[in-house]
């Protein structure tokens, strides 16, 4: 039996068979589980009179390079009845689908959405999964951490064809110089601007 910091108790030994394991975070149950399993994990949550957790505040996404199956697809349940939250984990790679909860939680349609468009985290079944944030031409899944800070295209509106054109990104560093002096290396330095301050000219 564990208990949250919110008094809410869980026998753990009733989880279902489809949940991989069960720890406690911060006073707040943490549940991993396969791709596969996610959909009865989280329709045992909904129902179970013990549970009841009927709200699904939030699907995110986590990326661990380092890792082979390097996301996690997290999922924010609350339950108003028992007044407590639990969290369900999921891993998986940028080939192998999860599959969808939206027949569990309908809010999870956008949810879902977001992840595949920041990620590329591929949900089966879904029923309209596009790209929700980004251009429908973009380039990449933005929120992975080997995606560069540029982004690969820019776009700008040319007046000419009179229409938005993409380009690649071109960073042009040749020309600019950089003394990478600072006040704190001397007290004669001053910054440019604060001529007025110091009384210097």
């Amino acid at each position: 039996m564990t208990e949250t910091n919110q008094g809410w108790t869980i026998d753990q030994t009733r989880l279902p068979e489809f949940s991989a394991s069960a720890e406690m975070i911060a006073g707040e149950l943490v549940l991993r589980t396969t791709r596969a399993q996610v959909v009865a994990l989280l329709t045992y949550l909904r129902d179970d009179a013990d549970c009841l957790f009927k709200q699904l505040v939030d699907v995110a996404g986590v990326d661990y390079p380092d890792r082979a199956e390097r996301f996690d697809v997290v999922y924010q349940l609350l339950s108003l009845k028992h007044n407590v939250r639990v969290r369900v984990k999921v891993a998986t790679d940028d080939k192998t689908p999860v599959s969808s909860v939206v027949s569990v939680f309908s809010s999870a349609n956008w949810f879902e959405r977001e992840v595949w468009d920041m990620y590329g985290v591929y949900f089966s079944d879904h029923p309209d999964l596009r790209r929700i944030l980004t251009d429908y031409g973009f380039d990449g899944h933005p929120q992975r951490k080997d995606f560069p800070l540029t982004g690969y295209v820019e776009l700008r509106y040319d007046v000419e064809q009179k229409r938005v054109v993409y380009e690649p990104v071109k960073l042009n560093q040749a020309y600019r110089s950089f003394d990478y002096l600072s006040p704190w290396e001397g007290p004669n330095y001053v910054l440019p601007g604060d001529e007025k301050a110091t009384g210097s000219k």
